[in-house]
């Protein structure tokens, strides 16, 4: 990490330094979840793609990075100062990004018209938030939730598009049920601490308006036993910019 910056925020890198990202000193900060999203969105050259609830632009950025850059880049974010940040993200590493301010419920881009929608939504319906308004945002749903927040989602995206999404494990029943009669082709990863814990987060990934059935992809372990900090496998989607799904750009995980 690099020492902070006069305006309250650092740089960090991600994917191996091909992503720089300004991030707030003391408020949300992104780790590894937007890029375990990026990793897991079937995105090819060419197509659009929607973040929404973008934060600071990472997990937009590591799939840019994936695809040299060759799309359709949006994001969108209710919070006008990190929309702000994003759109210094996108300067700085030269991605030709629009993000706009809006409200996940009704995004303010065309109906069924987007290729794909990646998103990481807060993952707390109540209890107790952070102090810091930008970690707050990140984690508490407030007046969109899970289920209208997934509706908004998929109302941009256009008949068989592709909605990639990262949350909390204890939550996936949420997320089938806001998927329910919308989407086919959902695919689940669960995301798992280290050998034989309780996954704490999942990736879900659905089609929309098809009827294919779901698939349990094999889960992948973040965490091993020795000096690393991360498994081998961990570290190929997190710094060699490895798929997380078989089918994903870029082949099958090793």
């Amino acid at each position: 990490m690099s020492p902070g910056l006069a305006d309250g925020v650092t740089e960090d890198r991600l994917l191996g330094g091909r992503v720089r990202l300004l991030q707030e000193r003391e408020g949300y900060r992104a780790a590894v979840d937007p890029v375990l999203l990026a990793a897991a969105c079937p995105m090819r050259p060419g197509q659009s793609v929607l973040d929404v609830g973008i934060g600071p632009g990472a997990a937009l950025l590591a799939l840019a990075a994936r695809l040299e850059r060759r799309g359709d880049w949006r994001g969108l974010e209710w919070r006008p100062a990190a929309a702000d940040l994003a759109r210094r993200n996108m300067a700085l590493n030269e991605l030709p990004a629009a993000v706009a301010v809006g409200d996940a419920k009704r995004p303010p881009f065309t109906l069924d018209s987007l290729d794909h929608v990646i998103t990481n939504p807060p993952f707390s319906a109540g209890g107790t938030l952070p102090e810091n308004e930008g970690r707050a945002t990140a984690h508490a749903e407030g007046a969109t939730d899970l289920a209208d927040w997934i509706k908004g989602c998929l109302s941009v995206l256009r008949p068989r598009g592709w909605l990639t999404l990262i949350h909390r494990a204890d939550r996936l029943d949420d997320v089938l049920a806001a998927l329910h009669r919308q989407c086919g082709a959902v695919g689940i990863i669960p995301l798992w601490p280290r050998a034989g814990e309780a996954a704490r987060r999942v990736i879900v990934r659905a089609r929309k308006g098809v009827k294919s059935p779901a698939v349990l992809y094999p889960g992948l372990v973040l965490h091993g036993t020795g000096p690393a900090k991360y498994t081998a496998e961990a570290e190929a989607i997190l710094r060699d910019a490895a798929p997380l799904f078989p089918d994903a750009p870029g082949g099958a995980r090793s």
